[in-house]
């Protein structure tokens, strides 16, 4: 079996659809890092400190931003 995508690149809504297309392995390597890495990683950075919520939310999504630009994923270039 052979599937063919095709875009229009001078239309921007088939742009975004390609650039998502194309990122699509980069989007689905960051999740899988996320959902089973990350809380891992998260509880280990704070064992044993005395952390408020605040700062451990900030370290959370510190590391959300950390994945996603490893994985060289810019949101802004993916959603409208």
């Amino acid at each position: 079996m052979k599937a063919i995508l095709e875009f229009d690149l001078n239309d921007n809504d088939e742009k975004m659809a390609h650039m998502r297309a194309i990122k699509s392995l980069d989007m689905a390597s960051a999740l899988f890092e996320i959902t089973h890495n990350m809380k891992k990683e998260c509880e280990r950075m704070v064992e044993d400190k005395d952390m408020s919520v605040y700062d451990v939310i900030d370290l959370v999504f510190g590391n959300i931003h950390e994945i996603l630009e490893e994985n060289n994923i810019k949101v802004d270039e993916l959603i409208n």
